[in-house]
């Protein structure tokens, strides 16, 4: 099952709209039995070739925030580097992979943060948002060192805000030991460790380097 076979198979069941389609599937099927079920699915080809096909994009869709990551890397490098630029390394997958950063060239360090931020409470989007803020601002370079996001203003607000470094790093207990050991209980919320580093760190929009119109309802809101 190739997955554009798969995905003309569920945009046929689904329609124009998913929950008018079941609606009027449900109500087609009451009152039938074995064998008019059996025509009625026969019908709309809702059959094992039609369950491979889900099953094809399910598993095509449990991968797809590891795509979107190396896409967006990839798609990004040819506007993104300047002239004379050049990649010494690059981690495509999820996590570093045995890499320090997501990219390194001779001239940069970056993370990529492909996070469609909703605007509520998201500590676990957080969380991940200052490490990889922390390692790039504690890591000793003479590069620049920049933190890619797709828009700036959830991330800037979080890293402004006033949580708790102790909840922020309860996961991370070795990276709220370096900090303290580092800087003392000065720094004990997010916003004291950012107003120290943000000079050493660019927070930057990776939309314009992929195309405003991947992430439109994000930077719309």
């Amino acid at each position: 099952m190739t997955i554009d076979r798969a995905i003309k198979a569920i945009e046929a069941f689904q329609g124009s709209s998913l929950t008018a389609s079941l609606s009027a599937i449900e109500a087609g099927i009451v009152g039938l039995g074995t064998s008019d079920l059996r025509d009625f699915c026969d019908s709309r080809r809702i059959d094992n070739a039609f369950m491979a096909s889900a099953a094809a994009i399910k598993k095509v869709a449990g991968q797809i925030n590891v795509i979107i990551h190396a896409a967006g890397i990839l798609c990004s490098l040819p506007s993104l580097l300047e002239a004379g630029e050049i990649v010494e390394s690059v981690s495509l997958g999820a996590g570093n992979t045995g890499r320090n950063f997501d990219l390194e060239t001779n001239r940069r360090i970056a993370e990529y943060k492909f996070i469609d931020w909703q605007g509520g409470p998201e500590s676990i989007r957080q969380n991940s948002i200052f490490k990889d803020f922390f390692e790039l601002a504690e890591h000793d370079t003479h590069k620049s060192k920049h933190l890619y996001v797709v828009g700036t203003d959830y991330p800037l607000k979080f890293l402004q805000g006033g949580r708790a470094l102790s909840s922020v790093l309860s996961r991370r207990p070795e990276i709220l030991r370096r900090i303290s050991e580092k800087y003392g209980e000065r720094i004990s919320k997010v916003r004291d460790y950012y107003a120290m580093k943000k000079t050493e760190v660019e927070i930057r929009d990776i939309s314009p380097f992929i195309g405003r119109d991947v992430f439109p309802p994000l930077l719309q809101r």
